[in-house]
Order: C-alpha cells, then sequence, then structure tokens
C-alpha cells in the first residue's frame, strides 16, 4: 500500500468528470486500498479518485468515529434525497479552508462495493454530507463552488501562495 498526493485546488484534473468502472480487477483493489492509506494519513473522512489525479468513479469513505467502517463507492449514483441542510464543510483538496455550503440531511446511494457488488445505502447527517461531496468530486465539482467568485479566487491565491512558498522552502532545503 502506498499513500497518493492529494491534488490542491487549482489543479484542473480536479475537474476533470470520472469515467465508470468497467473492470473490478486486482489493480483496482490495490488502488481502493492506497486510497484507504491516503484518506486516513491525511486525516479525513473520504476520497474521491479523482483527488489523487484518476478519473475514475470510485470513492472511500469512513465516517466513523474509531475508523472501523469503510465504505467504498464504485459507480455511484444518488437516488434519493431528503431535507436540505446547510452545513460546515472542508476538503482534503482545498486545505484549511471551510464554508458553510447546501447539502441534504439524508441520502440514498446506489453503487459497487470493492468486489462489484450492487448495493443501497442511506446516509444521515456526516455520512450523506460525505456521500454527496465525493460524487461531486467524481462529477469534476468542488464545494467550494457553492461560494461566491470572490470567496472561490481568495482561497484558490492563498493556495497558490502557500504552494510557492513550499516550493521556495524545498529550494532553499536542497541548497544547504
Amino acid at each position: 500500500m502506498a499513500v497518493l498526493e492529494i491534488l490542491h485546488f487549482p489543479d484542473p484534473r480536479l475537474r476533470e468528470v470520472a469515467q465508470p468502472v468497467e473492470e473490478i480487477d486486482a489493480s483496482l483493489q490495490d488502488f481502493i486500498d492506497d486510497m484507504f492509506e491516503t484518506m486516513y494519513d491525511a486525516p479525513g473522512v473520504g476520497l474521491a479518485a479523482t483527488q489523487v489525479g484518476v478519473a475514475k468513479r470510485v470513492a472511500v469513505m469512513d465516517c466513523s468515529e474509531d475508523k472501523d467502517e469503510p465504505i467504498v463507492m464504485i459507480n455511484p449514483e444518488i437516488i434519493a434525497r431528503e431535507e436540505p441542510v446547510v452545513v460546515d464543510e472542508g476538503c482534503l483538496s482545498v486545505p484549511d479552508h471551510y464554508d458553510r455550503v447546501n447539502r441534504h440531511k439524508k441520502v440514498t446511494v446506489r453503487a459497487q462495493d470493492r468486489h462489484g457488488e450492487v448495493y443501497e445505502l442511506e446516509g444521515e447527517g456526516l455520512l450523506a454530507q460525505c456521500i454527496q461531496h465525493e460524487i461531486d468530486h467524481l462529477d469534476g465539482g468542488l464545494y467550494i463552488d457553492q461560494l461566491s467568485r470572490l470567496k472561490r479566487e481568495r482561497i484558490r491565491r492563498k493556495l497558490e501562495k502557500a504552494r510557492r512558498h513550499r516550493g521556495e522552502t524545498e529550494n532553499v532545503r536542497r541548497q544547504t
């Protein structure tokens, strides 16, 4: 298993629409394991394949307190939504930024598990939020798309400045 690099906004690969998974094979199993390791290491509660530069409709989640309830969603689709709510949200691809966005308190998703078996899962609260968030990623969206253009630009500038600063720090380390 390996920790994968998580892409950060405004990386254009985050805007790719993920393609359906046609074949569930050993390489996909390894990729799912790497996604879980990456998510737990980050630490986060969900991770979509597009966040690590792979345009496949795969996401992993674990919203449990003890991080012992892993969920794999392959080719997920939301089939029911109930009760719109406004929630605080963040994202591993938009580090250190949080804002209020619109979600649904309860959703039902249909997906395949890591073995290709179709299942339906009803989620409430954080699980419902995570399901919606990860499927947005697979559709090329980010939670910040719900924010004003001004807020998105401010976030983009801060992240680019932080990236430049990290790059300058790396150059100094290499020179010494």
